[in-house]
């Protein structure tokens, strides 16, 4: 049985940062309501949107004090009903992010946990004594730097949180937690929303006391539990946060008829610009071959068993044009390729704001100019252990989450129209060349590029369901492959690098699909490619 969402392309929302409407400098749901149109115009099926509940914004919402309310600087109950209304209208669904490894250590269960060890919310979270020399009771450490411990003096005893200290993690091995996370589910599925991605869910099988993070071993026990207790036979797509995930695991996520989820978010090939073994501040160059050979491992590992997810980018990840394109030179053509190379495989696209106009990071001089917790912490952590701060920086500005959250760029308008405020973080001042009234304007732009990649998909099966092959090249830093469905057979072609290369066309091609230099023609033998060059054929 097919699904909406495996033709579907999916846009991420990332509020704070995509459009404000009351002026006080941070992105709201009436900001996004305005927005609507636009996105429609794009093509996009369905919003992922980065949380909105009620949180204190410790860690930019995914720390949640309340998941059936929302945050007051981004609206009311009202707004998010208004905004799921006015997304059908347009056929534009929205999926929740469920953040339900941890909550807000002001959540309501959480203030009532840390109170005394028999309160009857003392389950809800994870709990230890101290060791004999009053340490935590094991070394097991927190993404966000530091211990994954924090002592509560209330009641002697530490609690876990694999990231914030002010993220206490949810102890899954608890039932009421588990029907209390699909209560709420069902809350939001009962107001129409077309699903929910889940933020690092890979983690809520944890063994903590046995340092087993993710993948434990009830992990899929408990989605399937989630699965017929909440979304299941319902449609609605689903996409879990598996930072751990190979084939193999991605296959027990999104096989159907084991009745977990639609897909998974698989991030092997975003670590392939970090030294090996190192955290993601430690950089190298992207390797290309590297890079297919983890695309191919994708795409032929679930052709026929679970579906994929496809993206450069989200509000973790910097933004990919300044990462792998370029963002100097080619950054209109390194767009189009990175966007053409993703898109015509097969799986569930993601776009995230700003990537379909072309927003690039912004580097910063000072960690004043930064927001982002995890950058912080880092900073504090390295310079602590005698990094050089030139150092710590260019690895923020490569790799920081901040990159990815900088206001969207709507226009030529002071705060590229995104507030007539004091924006919450700084707008990236390239915004008088970068924006959306300027691709809009121009039938050659990105924006373009994106519209016409999500029209392939809507309306050609064979981008949906063909199988994929990858080509050998003669030039490694050319990535090309075919997609072949029902005696259909396209090409893609694409070059990698800044500079000229060629590639062997060994069939005639029948039709120019998609390109990135306008007005190229194309026949049988060798290709003149350009830098970032992009190109889709129909063979036969």
């Amino acid at each position: 049985m097919t699904s909406w969402w495996q033709k579907a392309v999916v846009y991420q929302v990332y509020p704070r940062s995509f459009q404000d409407s009351d002026g006080d400098g941070i992105g709201d749901l009436k900001g996004i309501i305005s927005r609507l149109d636009y996105l429609e115009k794009l093509g996009i099926d369905a919003i992922w949107l980065s949380p909105v509940y009620k949180s204190p914004n410790d860690d930019n919402g995914y720390d949640i004090s309340d998941y059936e309310d929302i945050m007051d600087e981004f609206g009311t109950m009202a707004d998010m009903d208004e905004l799921i209304a006015e997304g059908h209208k347009r056929n534009i669904k929205i999926i929740m992010d469920l953040v339900v490894n941890h909550t807000s250590d002001e959540h309501a269960w959480f203030v009532e946990a840390k109170q005394s060890k028999d309160n009857p919310y003392r389950d809800y979270y994870v709990w230890a004594d101290p060791d004999a020399e009053g340490n935590p009771p094991n070394d097991l450490g927190s993404t966000f730097s530091g211990s994954a411990w924090e002592y509560s003096e209330l009641t002697g005893q530490y609690y876990l949180h694999l990231f914030s200290k002010k993220q206490p993690d949810l102890n899954w091995e608890n039932e009421k937690v588990r029907h209390a996370v699909y209560d709420m589910m069902n809350f939001w599925i009962d107001k129409g929303i077309g699903g929910f991605r889940m933020d690092v869910i890979d983690l809520v099988g944890k063994k903590p006391f046995e340092k087993i993070t993710g993948n434990g071993p009830k992990l899929h026990d408990y989605l399937q539990e989630m699965h017929h207790a909440t979304f299941g036979g319902k449609d609605l797509m689903t996409v879990g946060e598996t930072w751990g995930a190979t084939p193999e695991i991605a296959k027990l996520y999104s096989k159907p008829e084991r009745d977990e989820l639609s897909m998974v978010f698989q991030f092997e090939h975003s670590g392939l610009d970090q030294q090996p073994w190192k955290d993601k501040w430690d950089l190298q160059d992207l390797s290309i071959p590297a890079l297919k050979e983890v695309f191919t491992k994708w795409q032929t590992e679930l052709s026929s068993e679970g579906w994929n997810s496809l993206f450069w980018n989200n509000h973790d990840l910097p933004r990919i044009i300044s990462r792998w394109g370029n963002d100097k030179d080619y950054r209109v053509e390194s767009g189009k390729m990175l966007a053409i190379l993703l898109h015509q495989q097969k799986g569930t696209p993601y776009i995230y704001q700003g990537e379909e106009i072309g927003m690039v990071n912004y580097p910063v001089e000072s960690i004043d100019e930064v927001d982002d917790i995890e950058s912080i912490n880092m900073y504090n952590d390295r310079l602590a252990r005698g990094y050089a701060k030139e150092d710590i920086l260019k690895s923020i500005n490569a790799k920081g989450r901040d990159n990815a959250r900088t206001p969207m760029q709507w226009d030529y308008s002071e705060n590229a129209g995104f507030t007539t405020g004091t924006p919450w973080l700084h707008v990236n001042p390239n915004y008088h060349e970068i924006n959306v009234k300027q691709a809009l304007e121009d039938s050659n732009s990105l924006f373009y590029t994106y519209q016409k990649l999500i029209q392939l998909r809507h309306d050609n099966p064979i981008v949906v369901w063909g199988d994929f092959t990858l080509v050998d090249t003669a030039d490694e830093n050319v990535f090309a492959y075919y997609r072949e469905l029902d005696g259909q057979k396209w090409l893609v072609v694409t070059n990698f690098q800044a500079k000229k290369t060629s590639f062997e066309l060994t069939e005639e091609p029948k039709s120019t699909i998609i390109q990135n230099y306008n007005d190229k023609t194309y026949q049988k033998g060798q290709l003149d490619l350009e830098p970032y060059e992009a190109v889709v054929f129909e063979i036969k």
